[in-house]
């Protein structure tokens, strides 16, 4: 009779996956418990073996990962962690890029990850028919963008208390003629540039300054479009004293744009980001810190906890913690007449 995973794991008990991990050499295993699943390996005769592995029990070992960007630094970042924790645990990734419209149908038309993968992991938004799909799979689904999702463990963050900060911030300043560097140009159903802009407008309104629409601008969340859409800014009748950046690397573009106008930050323009970006701290950019590598990594551990005990009920929305970081881009604005 042959001798499975699942039996080794029984024998030894621990879970399949820990067996899996003891076995490969991979990290995340204590040499006690190493030492033990190797020993009843060997006397139930166990050869470890991916597909044999997978055959008896049922499980691939793979997780699906699917994006909308990889080359994104935040998409990157969130993958790298994921990527780390599950392969400590002993599953390698099956990614699939869905960066353009025709590849996203495709994907969810064909579901090329059914009966591939044991879970997924989602680094975009789906509308109500592909989150269907994705739930028609039956395994454990996990995403780290978005708000709850019927049937999904969502990892973030309260993306309008963090603009909220950001804004609030150079209104204290003393600014009253606020510009905005967002993503307008994202993909449907990503929900971060509309609550980051919802805080914007509320913190205006609350403070009593009137929302002037030339003050937006679209950056498309690239270095690039950063440093066009401040250039757009800078280019009305009466530019902003201070700009919020959705992102950080739409901030970073702000400031080469505003460098090659020849205009000091923060007195001339004061510029606050979002994320803590790992290039944030060299430059001095203020901005709103939330742990993106974080984010990825609990994403990973929840999934792999649903797996390792299929009875344990999901977290349905993980809250993960920001802040505001002061640095050297935000100031009082300095007088220069009716502003």
């Amino acid at each position: 009779m042959t001798v499975s995973i699942t039996d080794v794991a029984r024998a030894a008990g621990v879970s399949a996956s820990t067996v899996s991990r003891a076995l490969r050499g991979r990290p995340g295993v204590s040499d006690e418990v190493r030492a033990q699943i190797t020993a009843v390996a060997a006397s139930l005769g166990y050869t470890a073996s991916r597909s044999a592995s997978s055959l008896a029990s049922g499980r691939t070992f793979t997780i699906g990962v699917i994006a909308p960007y990889i080359g994104r630094w935040f998409f990157g970042t969130v993958l790298d962690a994921a990527e780390k924790e599950l392969s400590a645990a002993g599953y390698d990734v099956l990614l699939y890029n869905l960066g353009t419209p025709e590849t996203r149908k495709r994907f969810f038309t064909k579901l090329p990850v059914r009966k591939r993968v044991d879970a997924v992991l989602s680094l975009l938004i789906p509308d109500e028919d592909e989150a269907a799909a994705l739930r028609s799979l039956g395994v454990p689904l996990a995403t780290t963008v978005g708000g709850p999702r019927d049937g999904f463990t969502v990892v973030g963050i309260d993306d309008h208390a963090g603009a909220t900060s950001a804004v609030r911030h150079l209104v204290n300043l003393g600014h009253r003629r606020i510009g905005m560097i967002s993503g307008a140009s994202e993909p449907l159903h990503w929900t971060t540039p509309v609550e980051r802009r919802q805080a914007f407008l509320d913190v205006l309104a609350d403070a009593g300054i009137a929302h002037d629409p030339a003050l937006e601008a679209d950056g498309g969340y690239t270095v690039d479009g950063g440093e066009r859409a401040m250039t757009e800014l800078l280019s009305v009748s009466r530019p902003p004293t201070a700009v919020f950046a959705q992102s950080d690397e739409m901030a970073m573009g702000a400031l080469r744009a505003l460098r090659r106008h020849r205009l000091k930050v923060p007195d001339d323009v004061s510029v606050v980001g979002f994320d803590d970006h790992e290039l944030a701290e060299v430059i001095g950019l203020t901005t709103v810190a939330q742990p993106v590598s974080g984010q990825g990594a609990q994403a990973a551990r929840l999934l792999l906890q649903q797996l390792d005990d299929p009875g344990t009920a999901p977290d349905g929305h993980v809250q993960m913690p920001i802040r505001l970081v002061l640095r050297d881009t935000t100031a009082p604005p300095r007088p220069r007449g009716p502003q």
